[in-house]
């Protein structure tokens, strides 16, 4: 065995059994292949590491499924402006000055901020893709990948004339699939009111032909949803579903201003939705419908968005104001429970991804991915309840420990996988392309 947790909390996501107290966990390889109670009379396996788990708490690691990583050097951008302002007057100004190098670095550096907070996979919707494949694939996280296509030009606009299409050709024989799945690459549509039909349709056919996801933002702002229902006389959901968006496995970002038959719609076709709350409010763009889209069956997941309108990737914090949003908006405390919001970023995270059965909870046979955090401080003490703790008290900065298939990726400030010095560096000179 190459790791054994001894006299550890887990909390697992199974819903056989979500907390497991003072239990022995072991890894070999890529695989969780041991988890016993610990006083129980039969030792555990021999392991080449031993960790003590007493007044520790394992949990499986964190989902972020809507982000713009290279956003990272845009922190702190154009910031307490509308979404359209902000979007077409400063970030897409900036955005055309952006290089491959330059898109490497962003991204580092939102993993590096990732997995110190817990995360070990995220889902991309970014300029030069294959840079983010790289990226991942070098830090050692799990990533779906994606370009949005943007094309204002209806009756001109040719998705295999676009950068995109080069780039996501690169990603698909550089990197997908590569490490038995560990980076994928996904097709995307920016919005409706980025694009038109034509475009949709060749994303679409395009993403079937290869088997990918798709990868959408959707109603995030009332602006966007009411110009589409003025344009077409139908929402954003339902323009998608009319064209075939929906048909493949898809990650609608924000889904703000969904209505009932949209969520209908979502539920039916399994689209997952990336609830970003954090960015929704910095952007007043509103508030989402989680706990009706919950309940109506809908995957939701969470998300943090780029850095420039968020402008943190600490999962907890998503959490937590996911729930709490939800019992404000409802007036109903029982909103969004604790194990929830946990579920958001965990198991139905790693669903939108398309690695359900492998990963998402702490269950033997499962991928080893996962985090310890410490509770014997302040912060979680008293615990009555791990599952509590976790959703309400905990904060990125607590996570003491990330691993992702196995493979240890960040332990107590030690980053194993990034020179995060060298790192620091790049990217502090990254950011004077932007301040002149």
């Amino acid at each position: 065995m190459d790791m054994l947790f001894k006299n550890i909390t887990a909390v697992t996501m199974n819903p056989e059994a979500p907390i497991l107290r003072n239990i022995n966990l072991g890894i070999q390889g890529r695989k969780i292949t041991y988890i016993e109670d610990a006083g129980t009379t039969t030792p555990p396996p021999a392991a080449k590491r031993t960790i003590d788990g007493t007044n520790k708490v394992l949990m499986p690691g964190l989902y972020n499924c809507h982000t713009h990583a290279a956003m990272t050097l845009f922190r702190g951008y154009a910031n307490d402006r509308t979404l359209e302002d902000w979007l077409f007057n400063y970030i897409f100004p900036a955005e055309q000055k952006l290089t491959p190098k330059l898109i490497h670095t962003g991204t580092m550096l939102a993993i590096a901020e990732m997995i110190s907070s817990g995360t070990i996979a995220f889902t991309d919707m970014y300029s030069f893709m294959d840079q983010v494949a790289a990226a991942a694939h070098e830090a050692g996280v799990l990533a779906n990948v994606s370009n949005a296509v943007i094309g204002f030009d209806k009756d001109s606009y040719d998705f295999y004339k676009d950068n995109v299409y080069i780039q996501t050709e690169n990603t698909l024989a550089q990197y997908h699939n590569k490490n038995d799945g560990r980076i994928k690459a996904e097709a995307s549509i920016h919005g409706v009111y980025t694009s038109y039909a034509p475009a949709w349709a060749q994303v679409t056919d395009y993403a079937a032909k290869h088997d990918l996801g798709l990868h959408v933002h959707l109603s995030e702002t009332a602006t966007e949803h009411n110009n589409c229902i003025s344009i077409y006389n139908m929402t954003p959901a339902q323009v998608f579903h009319k064209h075939g968006v929906f048909d493949l496995p898809c990650i609608a970002a924000h889904g703000v201003w969904v209505t009932d038959d949209d969520i209908k719609i979502l539920a039916e076709k399994g689209v997952c939705i990336a609830h970003n709350p954090l960015s929704n409010l910095k952007l007043a763009s509103g508030l989402a419908p989680v706990e009706k889209m919950r309940k109506g069956g809908v995957n939701v997941a969470l998300g943090t968005d780029g850095m420039a309108s968020n402008n943190s990737h600490d999962l907890f914090e998503e959490m937590k104001m996911a729930s709490l949003l939800q019992k404000y908006a409802t007036n109903d405390p029982t909103a969004a429970p604790a194990m929830s919001v946990l579920e958001m970023a965990t198991i139905n995270g790693a669903k939108s991804q398309g690695r359900a059965y492998e990963s998402g909870m702490l269950k033997v046979g499962y991928d080893a991915d996962m985090l310890m955090i410490d509770f014997d401080n302040p912060r979680q003490t008293a615990c009555y309840d791990p599952i509590l703790n976790l959703a309400y008290s905990t904060t990125g900065r607590d996570v003491e420990m990330t691993i992702c298939r196995g493979q240890v990726l960040y332990e107590k400030g030690d980053y194993k996988t990034i020179d995060i010095e060298k790192l620091l560096y790049d990217a502090k000179q990254a950011v004077k392309v932007f301040e002149s």
